[in-house]
């Protein structure tokens, strides 16, 4: 693995908050939305921080390939050639954009044969980043402080019920038998990738993903997951979620875990059986 230096990963981290000064420039105004092909809402912040975050890896690493939501249409043939490539959604959470209730992010990541090996989570509207470079440490940033994050040991649900992070916008069956199946929980409600930093950070020990994503989605704050001692792992196999190994980009269903326990692995199967 090719580790980013020091260097490398400040430019990052203020190209990602430079990006998102942009994106809130858009967010504080009206704005104008569309719909595209897969009926998903697009806006003009959508492609203004994918331009300045393209604009920015292009003149740090020149040399490295770039996947972005705005900009799918790279073909598996030649996708499946990258060793190592960028992958971005420029503005993951589109639909918490439109309500303005702050719960968006903006996601980079750097994938190493189909591993997310460095990730930014960047929360404009929330002042806060998370980032996380595997074998390396994650943290979150807040302000001028910068605090180191890992996953919390699992509790014992009758001292402290687990928590249980669910999507703001995207629920189903699955997820609510999945919960139905757990011993004694708390469920919070999240938009975007901001799910998984949840795990990241230890405030939240399980996130079961059982509805579509894409890649983009994920991969940034999957490198953060594993950065803080988590794992993002696939909800059928409980392997760990690579990333470009087919031609589409749809990620299988998912749980993300500080740790791993046979009650919840369980209910996962449980719930996947309904």
């Amino acid at each position: 693995m090719q580790r980013l230096n020091h260097e490398q990963r400040l430019a990052l981290l203020a190209g990602a908050e430079a990006a998102g000064w942009k994106v809130l420039e858009i967010y504080r105004r009206d704005f104008e939305i569309e719909t595209k092909e897969d009926k998903s809402p697009l806006t003009e912040a959508d492609i203004a921080s994918h331009n300045a975050l393209v604009a920015l890896l292009e003149e740090m690493t020149p040399e490295v390939p770039i996947l972005s939501e705005e900009s799918v249409d790279i073909p598996f043939e030649k996708r499946q050639q990258w060793q190592r490539y960028w992958l971005i959604d420029p503005l993951d959470g589109t639909k918490e954009f439109i309500k303005k209730n702050g719960e968006f992010t903006l996601n980079v990541a750097l994938i190493e044969n189909g591993v997310p090996v460095f990730g930014i989570v960047h929360a404009p509207a929330l002042g806060v980043t998370w980032w996380g470079q595997v074998g390396a440490g994650a943290w979150k940033v807040q302000g001028n402080q910068s605090m180191a994050i890992q996953v919390r040991d699992l509790p014992d649900p009758e001292q402290a019920p687990w928590k249980v992070v669910g999507s703001r916008s995207h629920g189903s069956e699955a997820f609510e038998a999945f919960c139905a199946q757990l011993p004694q929980h708390e469920r919070v409600s999240m938009g975007s990738s901001l799910k998984l930093c949840l795990v990241a950070e230890g405030e939240a020990d399980l996130y079961p993903r059982l509805a579509p994503t894409s890649e983009w989605d994920t991969a940034a704050a999957q490198a953060v997951v594993i950065a803080a001692g988590g794992e993002v792992l696939n909800a059928q196999t409980l392997e760990p979620l690579r990333c470009n190994q087919q031609e589409s980009v749809l990620n299988p269903f998912f749980i993300v875990c500080g740790q791993r326990d046979d009650r919840w692995e369980e209910a996962l199967h449980a719930s996947l059986k309904k």
